[in-house]
Order: C-alpha cells, then sequence, then structure tokens
C-alpha cells in the first residue's frame, strides 16, 4: 500500500519533521542554486543575453566580399521555408559559465528563421592563403569563416565526409559544426549559382549581397538548409543545415544550397541583403 499524504506539512502527524527537513532542504538548494546562476531560467536568459548580443556587419563600398569583412550567410528561402540565417546552435549544454563566459567546442549549426545581425548569425570571411586583410575575395578562392571572438570563441564552419557516427543529426547526410581548429575541412569557396555563368566567373570578384553557392573544398558540396530536416531549438524551430548538393532535373543546383553574404548599408539605412530578398519576392509574385 502506497503513502498518501491526508494533511499539510504543518499538522504534525506521522513523519512530520522529516517531511519538514526535506522541504526545508528544498528550499535551501533552490536559493543557492539561484545565488549561483544554476537554475534551468537563469542558464536560458544568460546564453541568450550572450548569443543575441548584436553585432555590427561590415559595409562594402564597391559592392565586392573582402577578407576581413564580417558577414551574414542568409539562405534565400523557397516555397516550402523562410528566408535562414547560418547560425550557431548553442544550447545550456554548451554553455562555459568561466571568466569569460563562451560556448563548448564542437557546436552545431542550424538555419534560424531570426534574420538578424548579432553573435549567433555574424561570421567574418578568413585568409587560409595568406591573401592580406582587406584584398577582394574573388570566385572559387578557398577561405574560412570565423565566428566573432569573445562568447563565440572564434571557431571556424567545418565539415566532413558522413561516418556512421559522425554525420547529421536528422538527414544523416555530411555535417556541419563549428570547431577551434582551421584545418582543410574548414574550408569553403564561392561558385556562381548559375551554371552557364560558372566558368565564365572564375576569379572574379565575389559580389555581396547576391545569390552564390558555398562549396566545402574538400568534399565539393553546397552548405545547404533542409526545410524537411527540423531542429527544437532554444530559439525555437529551425531548419537543419547540411554539407550537400541538391540537383534537379538540369543538373543545376536548387535553391537549397542558394546563399547570400549579406552586409550592412554604408548609408547606415539596415542590411542591404533584406531589400534584395524582398525585391525578389515582389519580382516572383504573380501580378
Amino acid at each position: 500500500m502506497t503513502y498518501r499524504r491526508l494533511y499539510q506539512p504543518k499538522v504534525k502527524t506521522g513523519n512530520w519533521f522529516e517531511d519538514l527537513l526535506i522541504k526545508e532542504d528544498t528550499i535551501k538548494e533552490f536559493l543557492n542554486k539561484r545565488g549561483r546562476g544554476e537554475l534551468l531560467s537563469q542558464k536560458v536568459d544568460f546564453l541568450k543575453q550572450n548569443i543575441l548580443k548584436p553585432v555590427n556587419l561590415s559595409a562594402t563600398v564597391n559592392g565586392q566580399l573582402h577578407f576581413g569583412d564580417v558577414v551574414m550567410l542568409v539562405n534565400v528561402g523557397g516555397a516550402d521555408r523562410e528566408h535562414s540565417a547560418l547560425s550557431i546552435n548553442a544550447n545550456i549544454d554548451n554553455l562555459v559559465k568561466t571568466s569569460p563566459p563562451s560556448i563548448k567546442i564542437p557546436c552545431g549549426v542550424s538555419g534560424g528563421r531570426g534574420i538578424q545581425s548579432c553573435v549567433r548569425t555574424a561570421f567574418i570571411i578568413t585568409s587560409v592563403d595568406g591573401s592580406p586583410e582587406g584584398s577582394t575575395l574573388h570566385f572559387d578562392q578557398s577561405f574560412a569563416l570565423r565566428t566573432t571572438s569573445g562568447f563565440a570563441k572564434g571557431l571556424y564552419l567545418t565539415s566532413d565526409k558522413p561516418r556512421f557516427i559522425k554525420c547529421a543529426k536528422k538527414s544523416g547526410l555530411q555535417d556541419v559544426y563549428l570547431d577551434e581548429t582551421l584545418s582543410i575541412l574548414s574550408r569553403w569557396k564561392i561558385s556562381h549559382f548559375d551554371p552557364q555563368e560558372r566558368f565564365e566567373s572564375e576569379g572574379l570578384p565575389v559580389p555581396a549581397n547576391e545569390k552564390v553557392l558555398v562549396v566545402h573544398c574538400m568534399t565539393n558540396q553546397g552548405l545547404a538548409v533542409l526545410s524537411e530536416k527540423q531542429l527544437w531549438t532554444a530559439y525555437g524551430r529551425e531548419y537543419e543545415v547540411v554539407a550537400h548538393t541538391f540537383l534537379d532535373t538540369h543538373r543545376a543546383e536548387q535553391d537549397v544550397n542558394f546563399w547570400i553574404l549579406g552586409t550592412s548599408d554604408p548609408a547606415g539605412d539596415g542590411l542591404l541583403f533584406l531589400r534584395h530578398l524582398q525585391l525578389e519576392v515582389h519580382v516572383q509574385q504573380p501580378t
């Protein structure tokens, strides 16, 4: 027969003293955790306070991308999904509350629906071939994408061939994640989104705020967002991000592989790529 409390703890019946001690210990443990900032709500607030801190994107004057630019990678979206930004998918388990606080490595990424420039979505175009900072990035030139320093820890966007124990959680395709090591696995290149213009564009400067392909150098797989594979994160429902090239019947890349490396407006009027995306949607709408 199971024990069921018939009276309140203040009524001294049965093991009343033991119940009183348990209640006092529970309150004491709660107060201690709150004092150390270990409550779940405190951890979530601390994480969002640091990772959603605004970041100023670079402003391009000549319309081209350069090494050292701080950009956002935004997927153009499609009929079955919204625009989404490549985002650090850090939760409270990835949180290191040392001084200074940071995220644990390795850390995953996802396609976040919140299009705002912050620590979570800002990436720095980093040279891997000795190109000086400020020089122009060209099509098919290798580079790395690095998160900002501080809380995001300056991690590199990395990918590797899928294995049985190391692949994307939902789709099983080639995983994309953040790591502290700059290696062959963290090298990417930009290709023209139109296959008919790809050969002619080799070696030309990469335009900012325009549709391009972001291709992993070692595996030659394109960065992609999967609308049918969704993740529940601390920031809401988001898309899984993988390295895989999706082709249509004409052997051309699909819109899940189309990205915009977005910068801010030199005139200080918001984000340029948002206006480009809104213009595309307006043009595509039937009249």
